[in-house]
């Protein structure tokens, strides 16, 4: 995409509102003439600065990978307050936007320990392991189907990519093994339809979701506190943070040098003018209810009738909800057609069945609908490579939970922005210019994955060839996160 296309767009609706005072250079109010602005971007090999649009998971990823190897960053969030999707609500009820937990398998979990960013991990309690509840056959039930736990052990693997999963499952285990497997691993899915989905996407988040021991972990306090430690980790790092600016173009960026798009691909596609940006997600409602405890509620209710997760937070994690008090929060699948009444409706259903009283109990309640909000879902003959491109060229990138790379929800957004970063930086390297004098010696300036090991800058280890006291299980030399071909991307 040629950047030059944007050059008519107006100026960001909103200033310079929030200073980063670490740096002086600061750029506030009126940004000059756009055609000035274009004049400048020419010159752009001469930059250093890479600029982040997006403070959520992935912007912020993106942000410390970059300015981990050196280079100065920007990054802007529209919102008063950092965290995107992973933002946890202000008041007595600590609530996130809809059921969240971090895998501790993912790669993520890795990459945030050796930063020292992991914090305080909640797991959940020996003891809530009797209180699980599945819904089957309109009747709250201590086990799923065997067949469930069977399925869930084989290898994401051994699943096709072309065939949808109800059809594959249906073939191995039978219909009714089918609708409960997929229906379970919708927690991981955020969609009404899961079985008809790729097997091989719904196979992989099946047997996630069903580890054992489980692989969920939360952060104590929410997902805030994770993200606030992100934030914290990359303005010692020397980023620069702007909140409450909302980018509206391009143009209206002070800042030259490759851009990261790490918002969501509704407002991607309108910053980029660009209508391909898309891809199927889910539709779901999200309910979050604050009761008065009551000994023997179950920890959570996964409906196998109907895709559906209700989850009592404050099992593992007491602090998210004033004592005496227990924090629901509960995802609902809704499908075209359908509204958030329809999938509250369901979860009422099941707070009937298994917290007797609980709209007596109710002291605090909350209702939304996520559209396009809970990540990419892979329709048959399709898989992540499939979705739209993290380099989208003429040095803009886009990071999030919706485009082409590898991992189980947030790994997702975590893996593109570690691509974006290793992106941008290749970029500058090959953009830069020779310092005066400097020779050839008789070979092409050669880029960073192109170099033999002996050639490599051991000092500043880039994001997709980590150093030795970083280098993962899945991370390989040459390229990005978990086994990610950055030429690809």
């Amino acid at each position: 995409m040629d950047r030059s296309n944007h050059s008519n767009s107006t100026n960001s609706s909103s200033n310079l509102s929030h200073h980063n005072d670490r740096d002086d250079r600061s750029h506030r109010g009126n940004h000059g003439d756009p055609s000035d602005r274009r004049n400048r971007r020419g010159r752009s090999d001469r930059t250093t600065r890479i600029t982040v649009i997006g403070g959520g998971l992935a912007g912020l990823t993106a942000a410390i990978t970059a300015a981990e190897s050196g280079v100065t960053v920007t990054l802007y969030e529209a919102h008063h307050t950092l965290g995107g999707r992973a933002r946890t609500a202000e008041g007595p009820y600590l609530t996130n936007e809809g059921p969240h937990a971090l895998y501790s398998r993912g790669p993520h979990w890795a990459w945030l320990r050796r930063r020292g960013l992991l914090g305080s991990m909640a797991s959940p309690p020996a003891r809530e392991a009797a209180r699980f509840r599945f819904h089957r056959g309109g009747a709250l039930r201590r086990t799923p189907p065997l067949g469930v736990f069977r399925l869930a052990r084989r290898p994401a693997q051994q699943a096709p990519v072309d065939t949808d999963f109800m059809t594959w499952v249906s073939a191995l285990a039978g219909p009714d093994t089918a609708r409960a497997a997929a229906h379970f691993a919708a927690v991981a899915l955020f969609h009404d339809d899961p079985g008809s989905l790729s097997a091989a996407f719904v196979q992989e988040r099946l047997r996630r979701a069903a580890a054992l021991p489980p692989e969920a972990r939360y952060p104590v306090g929410g997902w805030g506190q994770l993200t606030d430690r992100m934030a914290g980790h990359a303005w010692n790092l020397g980023v620069r943070i702007e909140t409450a600016v909302r980018i509206d173009s391009l143009d209206a960026l002070p800042e030259h040098g490759p851009v990261i798009v790490a918002t969501s691909l509704f407002a991607a596609r309108r910053l980029l003018r660009d209508d391909g940006l898309r891809w199927t997600g889910g539709r779901t409602a999200l309910l979050d209810l604050a009761v008065r405890a009551r000994a023997g509620d179950p920890f959570i209710v996964s409906d196998l009738d109907a895709p559906g997760w209700l989850e009592r937070f404050t099992a593992q994690d007491p602090s998210l909800a004033p004592g005496g008090h227990e924090l629901l929060q509960g995802q609902f699948p809704v499908g075209p057609g359908q509204s958030a009444a329809d999938g509250v409706a369901r979860a009422e259903r099941l707070l009937d069945l298994g917290f007797p009283g609980w709209r007596g109990r109710t002291v605090w309640r909350r209702e939304s609908l996520a559209t396009g909000r809970t990540g990419a879902v892979d329709r048959p003959g399709t898989t992540w490579r499939d979705r739209p491109r993290i380099d989208r060229g003429d040095g803009v990138y886009l990071a999030g939970d919706e485009v082409a790379a590898p991992g189980v929800l947030s790994e997702v957004s975590f893996n593109s922005g570690i691509a974006a970063a290793s992106l941008a930086l290749q970029r500058l390297e090959q953009r830069r210019p020779e310092r005066p004098g400097q020779e050839q010696r008789g070979r092409e300036r050669q880029r960073p994955e192109q170099r033999r090991p002996e050639q490599q800058k051991p000092e500043r280890p880039g994001p997709e060839q980590p150093g030795p006291e970083q280098q993962g299980p899945e991370e390989q030399k040459g390229v990005g996160p978990a086994g990610l071909d950055l030429k690809h991307a």
